[in-house]
């Protein structure tokens, strides 16, 4: 997209649309969006906005407030009605809801079609339409359309970590005196950011970074506005295959992070994965690479805690001392060490000196390896809840060294391959340094039973649910363990979500 200023000082958006879309063959020719200062750049068109949850919410408040009229579409009968909530009251006349089943029609006559990452794109026809010619966009997209040029956008995915990268990175700029969005899978949806940047009275942008977190379910839809200055694909490790169906289709939707991406263009990825090797090929000319682990790129050095930057195509040759990191888990200093190497990467003015300065009061995101107290019998209590897969888990185990604890795992754990395997084998050397373990819910039985047969040499114990995991974990920890929520598994069997599951563990940390 190029920007054009127009005489009164709005922006004017040009927008080359690939030749298959239908109105595109209607005009056949360029079509030009004006839009003023109040972003109603939309007006006149329809929005679909598919599947009602935070990103999809966001994504209708944006909608409207770009003047578009806007048809909400969710598959949950029970959700209310989004003209009956006061946040979109202000725009209800163009907006209309459709819960439940709803017919595919609707969708012939809308301009766009913008869709949830939590929706698959083989549910509604998606795919189809697409195919079709229809405008079909992620909410990711949809909403870097409308972000200022100057927002410059450090995006981060992988299976694991990537939230913890994220939250560092964010407060590191934040510490800098930099103005920052911290969101997209995390908390906030780049709609909001997109939203809050046109309702800005002032007359300078909003937020000079936005820090996203990318999930691969927000990359299914190849993006075109959403293009980052600075990007990382963390790690790749089996998850979310039922959706994707392949590690090679999990990573060629995954390193999507790096097309179309902008300025400094630094790509990071690990070191030793196939599948990515693969997969960034196609950008390795319109990228600067550099690898967690080895240069060019970001070496930390666990015994010195210390961290090598060396990117010499960008002038980042420096090191960073990582001994003031206060964040449970060894694993973090690595995380802490990427996250200054994304800041650094944007080249935005300051030094990696100054970086340093931030180290010491980095804290880590909410439900990852988050300590919530230590109680009156010193039993540190340490809610991991974010940690759905057993690479998560296994990442959290291995930054314990010395401390014995009490884990809890349990959940719906996940069919890594297709034929039943659960992974949770490889947790066992980790958890034999620990006091015990405490498997509950729908899946309780089963990672029992695999630590078991794969030699677990500590007492594994099942609990029937989380409270009861709980509350056998309370009477057995010694003064000096952490007991720690760290459960290798979805949540859905007895939680709305992780964070739910987090929040209940908290309140019975601390009664």
């Amino acid at each position: 997209m190029k920007m054009k200023f127009l005489s009164n000082g709005s922006e004017m958006a040009v927008l080359r649309l690939k030749p298959n879309h239908r109105e595109n063959r209607n005009c056949l020719q360029t079509r030009i969006i004006r839009a003023s200062a109040s972003g109603h750049d939309l007006q006149g068109q329809s929005v679909a906005v598919i599947g009602l949850g935070k990103s999809g919410r966001a994504a209708v408040r944006l909608a409207l407030a770009r003047g578009a009229s806007v048809v909400a579409i969710d598959q949950n009968p029970n959700l209310g009605l989004l003209e009956q909530d006061p946040l979109f009251e202000r725009h209800s006349g163009g907006l209309r809801t459709i819960l439940g089943h709803f017919d595919g029609e609707l969708l012939d006559g809308v301009d766009r079609v913008v869709v949830s990452p939590g929706v698959p794109l083989r549910k509604y026809g998606l795919s189809s339409l697409g195919n079709l010619g229809k405008q079909v966009m992620s909410e990711l997209d949809f909403a870097a359309e409308v972000l200022p040029q100057s927002t410059k956008i450090l995006a981060v995915t992988g299976t694991n970590g990537k939230s913890t990268v994220v939250t560092f990175a964010g407060q590191m700029l934040s510490q800098l005196g930099i103005e920052t969005f911290v969101g997209g899978n995390l908390g906030n949806p780049l709609s909001e950011a997109a939203f809050q940047c046109l309702e800005s009275s002032s007359s300078r942008n909003k937020f000079q970074v936005a820090v996203v977190e990318v999930s691969s379910y927000q990359m299914e839809i190849p993006n075109n506005y959403f293009r980052p200055s600075v990007a990382a694909v963390l790690n790749l490790t089996p998850d979310h295959l039922e959706r994707h169906g392949s590690m090679r289709n999990y990573a060629t939707t995954k390193c999507r992070i790096f097309s179309h991406m902008n300025d400094a263009k630094l790509a990071i990825l690990p070191l030793g994965n196939q599948h990515l090797n693969e997969a960034i090929f196609q950008y390795m000319n319109e990228v600067n690479l550099a690898w967690i682990g080895t240069s060019p790129g970001v070496e930390t050095h666990m015994e010195k805690k210390i961290a090598t930057l060396n990117v010499p195509a960008l002038g980042i040759v420096s090191q960073l001392k990582l001994e003031t990191l206060t964040v449970m888990g060894t694993h973090n200093y690595n995380n802490a060490a990427v996250a200054a190497l994304s800041v650094a990467g944007l080249g935005i003015g300051f030094d990696v000196e100054a970086l340093g300065l931030t180290i010491g009061k980095l804290q880590p995101p909410l439900h990852r390896m988050q300590i919530v107290c230590k109680d009156s019998n010193g039993v540190t209590w340490v809610d991991d809840s974010k940690a759905t897969n057993v690479d998560a888990t296994y990442t959290g185990l291995m930054g314990l060294k010395g401390q014995k604890s009490l884990i809890l795992l349990g959940g719906i754990a996940k069919d890594l391959d297709g034929q039943g395997s659960n992974g949770f084998e490889r947790l066992v050397e980790p958890l034999n340094h620990h006091r015990c373990v405490i498997t509950f819910g729908s899946s309780g039985t089963l990672i029992q039973r695999t630590l078991s047969d794969h030699g677990l040499q500590i007492p594994c114990l099942k609990a029937t649910n989380m409270v009861e995991a709980v509350n056998c974990a309370r009477r057995m920890a010694k003064h000096g363990d952490a007991i720690i929520l760290s459960p290798g598994c979805a949540s859905f069997d007895e939680f709305r979500n992780f964070e739910h599951r987090g929040m209940v563990f908290q309140e019975l940390a601390s009664s």
